[in-house]
């Protein structure tokens, strides 16, 4: 993959030569991902405990103060600013930390870790009880979201990137909560701008999911789109 087409992996950075999870660009996200973990562990106890109401606003209380004072620091909005402020690492490393799904600093990332083996995309994640849907099980959206990201990423295989054009997601089984899921994907073909790819998902030896998906290449590439940032208005 060419240096143009920013958050894609590059000789320079890639996360998914193997199975372990690439280590932190700086300090900086290295105590991001701490921070991040504390909230989503903050967020398991938060719904599955029952204090009492006067501790929980004492916590609560706290915490905004807490993101009263997070609020005063220097502020980039979006992984594109990230990427263009120069210290952060290029715009594979902040989008690893910052990914919606796989962004090891982001505390609403359930943390799916992926790799490359030969021409097979592998990848593992766990659910929390953020993302529960039926009892027990994983809201069917976040798991179309996962696999959404699962083969965004492993398209890179087809040399042609896109954006999502289409997702079908066939639900075999509820997907469990707190248990390790694995997801295999593969590439169908490539037909000029478009990729398209097959991808499944398995709780142990149960296949919960599986997936097609059609990724269509902009006309002037992707690297356009990562330059379109959004900044919230004040």
């Amino acid at each position: 993959m060419s240096d143009e087409e920013p958050g894609m992996s590059t000789p320079l950075f890639n996360p998914f030569e193997s199975e372990d999870i690439s280590p932190p660009f700086s300090e900086h996200w290295q105590a991001k991902r701490r921070l991040a973990k504390s909230l989503r562990d903050l967020t398991e106890v938060l719904l599955t405990s029952t204090p009492d109401v006067d501790e929980m606003n004492d916590i609560a209380e706290r915490l905004e103060l807490q993101a009263r004072q997070f609020a005063k620091s220097e502020r980039r909005y979006g992984i594109t600013a990230f990427a263009e402020d120069g210290r952060h690492g290029g715009y594979a490393e902040v989008n690893h930390e910052l990914n919606a799904i796989a962004g090891l600093s982001n505390p609403i990332a359930p943390g799916l870790n992926m790799w490359f083996e030969g021409d097979i995309a592998l990848g593992k994640v766990t659910c929390g009880s953020g993302y529960q849907g039926p009892p027990g099980h994983v809201h069917g959206g976040f798991v179309a979201a996962i696999l959404d990201q699962f083969l965004g990423m492993a398209q890179i295989m087809g040399k042609t990137p896109g954006m999502t054009g289409s997702l079908t997601v066939r639900y075999l089984r509820p997907t469990p909560l707190h248990q390790e899921l694995s997801l295999r994907a593969e590439l169908d073909r490539v037909e000029g701008r478009k990729t398209f790819m097959t991808a499944t998902m398995y709780a142990g030896d149960v296949q919960t999911a599986e997936c097609t998906a059609l990724f269509v290449r902009p006309r002037d590439g992707m690297q356009n789109m990562h330059r379109d940032a959004t900044v919230p208005k004040s």
